[in-house]
């Protein structure tokens, strides 16, 4: 993305603050959060990442109260990300404001009903907004409503190639019971929420996974949505197993596999050359399937993936580089980070600090808000936006 370089006025007056609290009393966590990432100013938006712990309607209440009725969006998490590191059971809020910004909301609710037009419904967000090089839509959805590609899909249908998507799928702190989105002082879940940004200067978006093949590539000659029943005309599960040498417990143990699961998950290839990565979730011993977390085309290519620490970590300087390279030489005023709770699982406490830290020092000062995801949302390129296992930055200018 290029544009004109933008007049001192405008560097001078764009904003991107972060709150955060830890709090466990939702109004008193929801003041400090808010007041935090305002301090005094009016702001064009407001996004909220928050543990699903909290009295989720007083919190909202609190941070409208505090910022005057600014258009807020945000979700229920696995967990919350801020300039000084990963933390649980908090809330995050990162406001966004001066000028140059033009911002427009909204909701689509019964989303798993009807996940391709709930996509279509918030895209539409942005026709309100003026036309500009710079533009991205921030999506937040519920993980736990089916295919998040077809939400995917449905907003490329309205916006096209132009406009890039990046965002994620909320979480419910690991319990795969029920996520929530926000809009405004609202509560919702079965939801897709959205902000429409237009900025008169670059953003830029990140994406890497850290994992790298195994083997030789698989026709997956057998699936329906996330259910993988077939690999090269094999029992799915049995080539899983026997390709990837997995120990004896993962074997006959869900629990045991669904370890083993988290750091070998499954690549795809798509039309457009681009490489995804999709979640194993469990397996199906009596099917002999392998559950994965959203859909795998039946007739594509697929591969195993590996990874560890190390190559996670370096996953994470790529997508903050990434991100940075499109601002035209800018620096960052503000960064978000989306990113998915399995990259946590494999990091562990310490090395989770120590990516934090990272994405902090690429940003060179410049606040950090994010959240852990059950899934990441970034469309550059084609149409396929939806990812597992990976770390999605958007960096503002």
């Amino acid at each position: 993305m290029s544009a004109r370089p933008p007049s001192p006025t405008v560097v001078a007056t764009r904003w991107f603050e972060v709150g955060q609290s830890s709090d466990p009393a939702a109004r008193t966590a929801g003041e400090h959060a808010a007041r935090t990432a305002l301090a005094g100013r009016t702001a064009k938006l407001l996004v909220v990442f928050c543990s699903d712990a909290y009295d989720l309607p007083e919190l909202l209440a609190t941070i409208d109260e505090e910022s005057g009725g600014i258009p807020l969006v945000g979700c229920s998490t696995a967990g919350e990300i801020a300039s000084n590191g990963p933390t649980n059971a908090s809330v995050v809020v990162a406001a966004l404001g001066g000028d140059g910004f033009e911002v427009a909301t909204a909701a689509a609710e019964g989303a798993s009903a009807r996940l391709r037009e709930a996509g279509a419904e918030v895209a539409n967000s942005m026709l309100d907004l003026p036309s500009s090089p710079h533009r991205v839509l921030l999506m937040l959805t519920d993980g736990l409503a089916g295919d998040q590609q077809e939400i995917v899909r449905g907003a490329y249908g309205v916006l096209g190639a132009e406009v890039p998507l990046v965002g994620g799928c909320a979480g419910d702190d690991r319990k795969m019971q029920a996520t929530y989105q926000f809009h405004g002082t609202a509560v919702l879940s079965d939801a897709v929420v959205a902000a429409a940004i237009v900025s008169e200067t670059p953003l830029g978006i990140g994406v890497r996974h850290g994992w790298r093949r195994v083997g030789e590539p698989m026709l997956v000659t057998k699936s329906a949505r996330a259910r993988v029943f077939q690999l090269d005309d094999e029992p799915a599960l049995d080539v899983y197993l026997d390709r990837l040498a997995a120990p004896a417990e993962a074997r006959s143990s869900p629990a045991a596999f669904t370890r083993f699961a988290l750091t070998h998950p499954l690549g795809l290839s798509r039309r457009s050359g681009e490489e995804q990565v999709r979640s194993v979730g469990g397996a199906d011993f009596e099917a002999r399937s392998l559950v994965c977390i959203s859909e795998v085309p039946q007739g594509g290519l697929a591969w195993f993936m590996e990874g560890g620490e190390r190559s996670v970590l370096e996953a994470t300087d790529a997508a903050c580089a990434d991100a940075l390279a499109r601002l035209g030489g800018r620096p960052p005023i503000g960064m978000l980070a989306f990113d998915c709770i399995a990259r946590r699982g494999v990091l562990g406490r310490e090395a989770s600090k120590q990516e934090v830290e990272r994405v902090a020092h690429h940003a060179a000062g410049a606040p950090v808000a994010g959240f852990y995801t059950y899934g990441e949302i970034a469309r550059t390129r084609g149409v396929s936006g939806f990812h597992n296992q990976t770390l999605v930055v958007l960096a503002l200018s």
